[in-house]
């Protein structure tokens, strides 16, 4: 059965399965991790695609892009933990708005939330990939860390290439409805930045007024 007449990234992603099988789809999601900007939504549903046309095993799908997940995963802790505590902290004070506090509160934060947020981070679009970094920052146990992360990416993977099988050639749904959510994480974020630099630059107005 031929390719679908698809471009951009997902003419990229199907050539790489067609071409590789299975570990092509693994490495285009470790890709993933490493580059957001290339996204699970379109590259999941796609191993699925491919294999409901017999190019790769159902099985084989899930097993390695979740293992892709888990490598990508791994090199972004590595440079989390490359980066230490101490060139954060550098960093965030050469920041206009940022201050050692803030290192510290999410520190504080982490160290009571961090298990739950790797493994639920793994299944929101954006923080997927980029809580990896904060856990290498912090440290926390490696193989704690490769077992959530093996889990979490195991449902997210397991839900979207099985999205993709059952929906074949209409696989491309599944990006639209995630393209909607993922829109919806990226204004809350986007929020979350505004409203903390109007707070930020209130309270240092505030501090001009009482100095």
């Amino acid at each position: 059965m031929s390719s679908p007449n698809v471009d951009g990234i997902a003419g990229w992603a199907i050539n790489l399965m067609e071409t590789l099988g299975a570990p092509g789809a693994g490495l285009a999601i470790a890709l993933e991790n490493l580059f957001p900007p290339l996204p699970s939504e379109v590259i999941l549903p796609l191993a699925g695609f491919t294999a409901s046309k017999g190019n790769m095993g159902l099985f084989d799908a899930v097993l390695w892009t979740t293992l892709g997940s888990v490598v990508g995963a791994l090199a972004l802790y590595g440079v989390g933990a490359l980066l230490g505590r101490a060139r954060v902290v550098a960093i965030a004070a050469r920041l206009p708005l940022v201050s050692v506090s803030d290192i510290e509160r999410t520190e504080a934060w982490f160290a009571r939330h961090g298990r739950k947020t790797v493994f639920f981070g793994r299944m929101i679009p954006i923080f997927r990939s980029l809580i990896s970094i904060p856990a290498g920052v912090e440290r926390m146990p490696i193989t704690i860390f490769t077992l959530l992360t093996t889990l979490g990416s195991l449902i997210w993977n397991t839900a979207f290439v099985m999205a993709g099988f059952l929906l074949g050639e209409q696989w491309d749904l599944v990006e639209q409805y995630m393209g909607i959510v993922s829109k919806a994480v990226l204004g809350i974020v986007i929020l979350a930045v505004i409203v903390f630099i109007v707070v930020r630059l209130s309270d240092r107005r505030k501090g001009r007024h009482h100095a």
